[in-house]
Formats: C-alpha cells, sequence, structure tokens
C-alpha cells in the first residue's frame, strides 16, 4: 500500500512555491514518502499596507502555522526571516537546510551598478532595513539617492524599473536565486554595504512538536535536512534580533560569518573541507534616513550549542543597546 502522503503548507507566491517545491524534493528523499503542496493565504499576502505599518512580525506565518495546528498539514515551509523569534511550544523548527546567498542585490535599469547610479536615483525597497543602510552609505560616499517604499512580488518590482518608475530595486539574491532569476542582478551589494535581514537566505521547516507517534518520526526525518552551520549562525543572528526587541520590519540587519564557508559567500568545494573555527557576528541599527547607526561585531569559537549561539547574539545585541540602538528602531516590538 503506498504511504499517505505528507501535506506540506506553503505560501502562494512563486518565490514561495519554487522553494517549497525544492523542499518537497528533498522531504520525499529522506522521508521516502509522497509531498504534497497544499497553498495557503496569509495576511501578509491579501495586506496592500507597508510591511513597516501591519508589524512585519509573523504576517506571512500565522496562516501557516495556524493549519499546522489545526493539522490541515504536515509540514510548513517559511523563510527564516519572516518568522518570529518566539518559538511556540507545540511547533518545533525540524530543519534549517543549508543557506542560499545571504545578500542583497540591485536590479538596476540599464545594468547600472548602485555606485554607478545617476544622481537622485529612485531606489524602491519595502525594507526599513535597506533604506537606512543604503541611504547611510549614500551619506558617506556622496551618492545622492531616494529610497523609495515598495510593495509587491518579485515581478511587480522589477516592473517598476522596467517601466521606468524606479531606477532600481533592492530585492534578496536567494528569493532571485531559487526562482531561477539571478540573471537579472545588476550588482550584488557587498555585507559590508548593506548587512542582510536575520536568517535572510535560510530556509525553515517546520512541524508539529513529537506528540504523536507520526510527529516525532517526521521531526527525527526532517533532522536530516538540517545544516548545523546554517542553524547555528541563524539562531545568532536572530537572537540579536530578540534581544534587540525587534520585529521582522525593524531596521536591524545582522549576519553571522562561518569563516571560512563565508570566504566566497557562495560555498565552495574547498570550502567543504576545511574546518571552520570562528563565527563573527555582525550587527546594525540605524535610522531610515540613515543618519545615525549603530554597527558592532564580535567573534568567537563556532557555537556548538542553540544557547551559545543564542548568547552570542544577546551579548551583541546588549553593546548596541549600550550605544544607544534602541532609539534608533523607532516604536519597538512589544
Amino acid at each position: 500500500m503506498t504511504e499517505k502522503a505528507l501535506r506540506l503548507g506553503t505560501r502562494r507566491s512563486k518565490l514561495a512555491m519554487a522553494q517549497s517545491g525544492q523542499v518537497a524534493q528533498a522531504v520525499r528523499r529522506v522521508t521516502g514518502r509522497p509531498v504534497e503542496l497544499v497553498e495557503i493565504t496569509t495576511y501578509g499576502d491579501t495586506s496592500r499596507e507597508h510591511l513597516a505599518q501591519i508589524g512585519g512580525t509573523g504576517v506571512f506565518v500565522t496562516a501557516l502555522r495556524d493549519a499546522l495546528l489545526r493539522g490541515e498539514v504536515d509540514l510548513a515551509v517559511h523563510s527564516l526571516k519572516d518568522l518570529p523569534t518566539t518559538q511556540p511550544d507545540e511547533l518545533v523548527l525540524a530543519a534549517v537546510p543549508v543557506r542560499e546567498d545571504p545578500r542583497d542585490v540591485i536590479v538596476a535599469r540599464d545594468a547600472l551598478k548602485f555606485t554607478d547610479l545617476p544622481r537622485g536615483a529612485r531606489i524602491g525597497t519595502g525594507s526599513p532595513r535597506r533604506m537606512a543602510q543604503l541611504n547611510a552609505y549614500a551619506r558617506a560616499h556622496g551618492l545622492d539617492i531616494e529610497t523609495v517604499p515598495i510593495r509587491g512580488n518579485v515581478d511587480t518590482r522589477i516592473g517598476y524599473v522596467h517601466a521606468g518608475e524606479l531606477d532600481a530595486v533592492v530585492l534578496a539574491a536567494a528569493g532571485l536565486n531559487r526562482i531561477g532569476r539571478s540573471d537579472e542582478v545588476t550588482d550584488f551589494l557587498s555585507v559590508d554595504t548593506v548587512l542582510p535581514a536575520p536568517g535572510q537566505g535560510a530556509l525553515a521547516i517546520e512541524c508539529r512538536a513529537g506528540n504523536t507517534t507520526h510527529d516525532a518520526a517526521l521531526v527525527a526525518a526532517l533532522g536530516e535536512l538540517d545544516d548545523p552551520y546554517t542553524r547555528a549562525a541563524v539562531t545568532a543572528e536572530r537572537s540579536l534580533l530578540a534581544a534587540l526587541e525587534a520585529g521582522c520590519s525593524a531596521p536591524v540587519g545582522a549576519l553571522a560569518d562561518l569563516r571560512p564557508l563565508s570566504a566566497p559567500l557562495e560555498r565552495g568545494a574547498q570550502a567543504e573541507k576545511q574546518i571552520v573555527k570562528e563565527m563573527r557576528l555582525r550587527g546594525v541599527v540605524g535610522t531610515t534616513d540613515g543618519t545615525r547607526m549603530v554597527q558592532l561585531s564580535t567573534t568567537g569559537p563556532v557555537p556548538r550549542t542553540h544557547e551559545r549561539a543564542s548568547a552570542l547574539g544577546r551579548e551583541l545585541a546588549t553593546e548596541m543597546l549600550a550605544q544607544g540602538a534602541a532609539g534608533l528602531m523607532g516604536e519597538r516590538a512589544r
């Protein structure tokens, strides 16, 4: 008898469907069971408000989690950067697979690089974090840009450039890679210029905590898809975000670099064979106009436990708060 298909909950967007499809293949491999995608509409998909206005935190996640808790799906895939930092007791992050490229990218008219954009260039982004860092960089390097708040899927955002309404838009490299559109990137933004969102480029596979034999077996099987380096990095980044009491839409950037895996940001075959001994965690908070920034980093041994990774994030957040980070975030998340 054929085993019953696992139901994988996903948002309906083209990007969500693409990344969930990739996860479904991996889940089939480790469980030996068929996997069917169950499309779920979230509040973040239907609201036309800017993410900063609706709070950001959980707007793409709550409907998926509700479906899990009601037993309508067996597992769900999230972009990790959309997940609230508090984990419900009834649910578990069974796997955080190997991270995609965490960087932000520019898609600009005439194949322009960020630093080649004309004076007064209009750059679209829905992210206060990106606005803060782009404006700070422009201010420090004598560039004249205007950041314009936008919403919409990848097609909509790139469409603003093609239509001549904007000179460029900022997107996540990982998303474009996953939907096979990385050839449209005109410039990769170095993490020294713009630190990504905590968890950017990583996916989270979530399911019910093992209260039944079925759930426990699924959690165990999905554990094979977990990448310990990615999990350590994103745990530190999200711990920093939580300690700053900031939501997903706050102007906070964070990246944990695992040397040498991050030497080329994409893992090369050689990098895989090298021993990773250190992790550097960087954090930034700034006002969206880029006039005031707090940016700090800390380096330590690669955390071997969840608690050590979390402690690294909390420690850096404490230093950032001591330098005035709280006052740069506007209304802090409650």
